[in-house]
């Protein structure tokens, strides 16, 4: 059977030879374009566009609301993923599938929803903003659209590890004696961190460059609601090739150094379960 399989499916070398061209036509190529504009500034120049003091507040919110988007969605979706693994309830295959909308819906349509329900005479706003709470035109509306467009991430990622987590093994643990809570840290919580650590790393990598949903929900002030991708597109509206070129240059110097951060963290805890 292993022979045949060989001879009906495409061998290594064609393979190998797909994949790299995808990657390379896809993916590298326009990195090295974006890199090799950047490079055209002086090293001079290239700093003075990167490290202004508006560049800095951008990159800052951008990090910063894209780690809390991603630290709320390994909660939330670890806890959704558990419920549509492990329970059988009405609409359930309903509810399994809305956790794909945020794939299908286009993002300038969430933005621009999130905004009308969040402002001062939106659904919710009208609620939420006599108690303080400005959800839209403000960073914390920023954060919400991109838990919105991460979440499935984590959900998608966690569910086939809890299909294949045998539940005979919680009840082995319960018959030698185990609580609750020593069978959840000791033998569900060592099996679902590398998908969880997977599932935040997608998120918080959609959540840096997301721009459709951020620039409908949040004003696009200076030092206050401006993230790094709408600095980038400033700079391109001033024709600024180069500069904009030079901030993507950064924010992907940084996404590059968390995904390695974060893969070598999954490796890790893959090593310590085993």
């Amino acid at each position: 059977m292993s022979t045949l399989n060989r001879r009906v499916l495409p061998g290594f070398g064609l393979g190998l030879s797909t994949t790299i061209l995808y990657l390379s036509l896809l993916v590298l190529l326009p990195l090295a374009a974006c890199l090799w504009k950047a490079a055209e500034l002086s090293p001079a120049e290239f700093w003075a566009a990167v490290w202004t003091p508006r560049a800095v507040a951008a990159y800052k919110l951008t990090f910063v609301a894209s780690l809390l988007a991603a630290l709320v969605n390994v909660v939330v979706g670890s806890i959704v993923g558990w419920t549509l693994v492990r329970y059988d309830f009405p609409f359930k295959r309903l509810i399994d599938a809305l956790v794909d909308v945020p794939f299908a819906l286009p993002t300038a349509v969430a933005g621009l929803v999130y905004a009308s329900l969040y402002v001062s005479d939106g659904w919710l706003g009208q609620f939420l903003t006599p108690l303080g709470i400005q959800g839209a035109y403000s960073r914390f509306g920023i954060v919400l659209v991109l838990i919105f467009t991460g979440f499935p991430f984590v959900v998608r990622t966690i569910q086939p590890v809890l299909e294949d987590l045998d539940a005979e093994t919680e009840e082995a643990a319960a018959n030698l004696g185990a609580d609750r809570w020593q069978t959840f840290t000791r033998v569900i919580l060592p099996t679902i961190i590398p998908p969880a650590l997977t599932g935040f790393t997608l998120a918080f990598a959609r959540a840096i460059g997301e721009y459709g949903s951020v620039v409908f929900i949040s004003s696009n002030k200076q030092f206050e609601t401006e993230i790094a991708p709408m600095l980038i597109f400033a700079r391109l509206e001033a024709y600024e090739y180069r500069e904009a070129a030079a901030v993507a240059s950064v924010l992907l110097g940084f996404s590059f150094l968390m995904l390695i951060f974060i893969n070598v963290l999954e490796r890790w805890s893959q090593r310590h379960e085993n």
